[in-house]
C-alpha cells in the first residue's frame, strides 16, 4: 500500500445557508478506530440530507463526521482493531454517518459493501445509501410482496429509480409520481408500470384508476399535503412509508380513514440508526440484493458528476430538482 498523507482536502460547511457554504479545506486523516476501516474515497453521493445539514436543518449525530456526505465508494487503506470483514486494497461502497465529503473517509467495516463486478466506481458511490434506505423502508418496513403495488412519490429521484428497479425485480407492481414528462419517461424506461404527472394530473384519482382498489404501499418524500392523499390512494390494509418531508413535516388530516382503511403508516430516517442495526441491513442486502446488482439487473441511474472541490456546484443542481438520478461527486 502507498503510504498514506498526514492531510487531506474536504469540502466543509463554513456555516448554515446556500450551496455558496461549502468550503474547500485542508483536514488531518482520520484514523479508523475498532470495528472501522479508512477508505480512499473515489467517488461521493450527494443526497438530499447533504442539503439539509448545509442549511442548518439536519445537524449530524453524536460522534460523527461534521463533514456532510453519507455514501462513498474506494479502496480500503486502513484497518482499525478488530476489521475483519474488509482487506487492505479491497474496493468497497459503503453508507457513512457523515464524512463522505472528502479524500478520505471512516467507514463501519460491517457497513461496507464489496463493490460488484461491472459497476464503475462513480456508480459504486451512488449506490449505498439508496440501496439501504429502499431495502429497509419498502422491504423491511413496508414489507412488499409480489403481486403488490407500489406508489412511489419522487420517481425520478436516486431513491425512487432504485425503489422502481428492486420492486420489479422482486415481482412488484409500480406507479411513480413525476414532474414532467422527461422524469416520466426515464421511470417508464427502468420498468415503472405508470408514471403520473403530479402537475396536470391528480394522483389519487389515476392510482384508483389504475388499481381500482389502491395501492398496496407507498413511499413517500413529499409529506405535507400528500399525508392525506396517500391515505385517500391506499388500499384497504394498505401501507404507507414517510422517509422525507419536502413539502413539511406538518400535515392536517382525517384520522379516521386510518381506522376505516385500517392502515399503517409508518416512517425511518438511516443516519441516526445503531451501527448493528445498519449492519443487519446490511448483510440481508449482500444476500437478497447484491446478486441482482452483479448480474446487473439493478444499477444506479447517474444524473451528473462534479469533482469534489465543485460541490456547491452539485448541490445547485440538486435544488433545481431537475436531476433524473443520483448525483455524485468524483474525489
Amino acid at each position: 500500500m502507498e503510504k498514506l498523507p498526514a492531510q487531506m482536502t474536504v469540502v466543509a460547511i463554513s456555516k448554515p445557508g446556500g450551496p455558496e457554504v461549502l468550503i474547500p479545506e485542508t483536514r488531518d486523516l482520520p484514523k479508523p478506530g475498532p470495528g472501522e476501516i479508512l477508505v480512499k474515497v473515489a467517488a461521493a453521493g450527494v443526497n438530499r440530507p447533504d442539503v439539509a445539514q448545509r442549511s442548518g436543518s439536519y445537524p449530524p449525530p453524536p460522534g460523527a463526521s461534521d463533514l456532510p456526505g453519507l455514501e462513498i465508494a474506494g479502496e480500503v487503506v486502513a484497518l482499525g482493531d478488530g476489521a475483519t470483514k474488509h482487506k487492505l486494497g479491497d474496493k468497497v461502497m459503503s453508507l457513512v454517518a457523515g464524512g463522505g465529503y472528502a479524500q478520505y473517509c471512516i467507514a463501519q467495516d460491517a457497513q461496507a459493501m464489496p463493490v460488484p463486478e461491472g459497476f464503475s466506481m462513480l456508480e459504486a458511490g451512488a449506490t449505498a445509501e439508496t440501496l439501504m434506505t429502499v431495502w429497509h423502508n419498502v422491504f423491511e418496513r413496508g414489507g412488499l410482496v409480489a403481486g403488490e403495488t407500489l406508489l412511489i412519490h419522487g420517481g425520478s429521484s436516486g431513491i425512487g429509480t432504485m425503489a422502481i428497479q428492486l420492486a420489479k425485480a422482486f415481482g412488484a407492481k409500480v406507479i411513480v409520481t413525476v414532474g414532467s414528462q422527461d422524469k416520466a419517461d426515464a421511470c417508464i424506461k427502468l420498468g415503472a408500470d405508470h408514471a403520473i404527472n403530479y402537475k396536470t394530473e391528480d394522483f389519487v384519482e389515476r392510482v384508483k384508476e389504475i388499481t381500482k382498489t389502491g395501492a398496496e404501499l407507498i413511499l413517500d418524500m413529499v409529506g405535507g399535503d400528500y399525508v392525506e392523499k396517500n391515505f385517500d390512494a391506499a388500499a384497504v390494509d394498505g401501507r404507507i412509508v414517510q422517509i422525507a418531508v419536502l413539502n413539511g413535516p406538518k400535515a392536517t388530516i382525517n384520522a379516521a380513514k386510518i381506522m376505516v382503511k385500517r392502515l399503517h403508516y409508518t416512517g425511518s430516517t438511516l443516519r441516526p440508526r445503531t451501527n448493528e442495526a445498519k449492519a443487519a441491513m446490511v448483510a440481508n442486502i449482500e444476500a437478497k440484493v447484491l446478486p441482482l446488482l452483479k448480474s446487473g439487473k439493478v444499477k444506479p441511474l447517474m444524473d451528473s458528476t462534479f469533482p469534489l472541490e465543485k460541490a456547491a456546484e452539485a448541490h445547485k443542481r440538486m435544488e433545481t430538482s431537475a436531476h433524473i438520478g443520483k448525483i455524485v461527486l468524483a474525489v
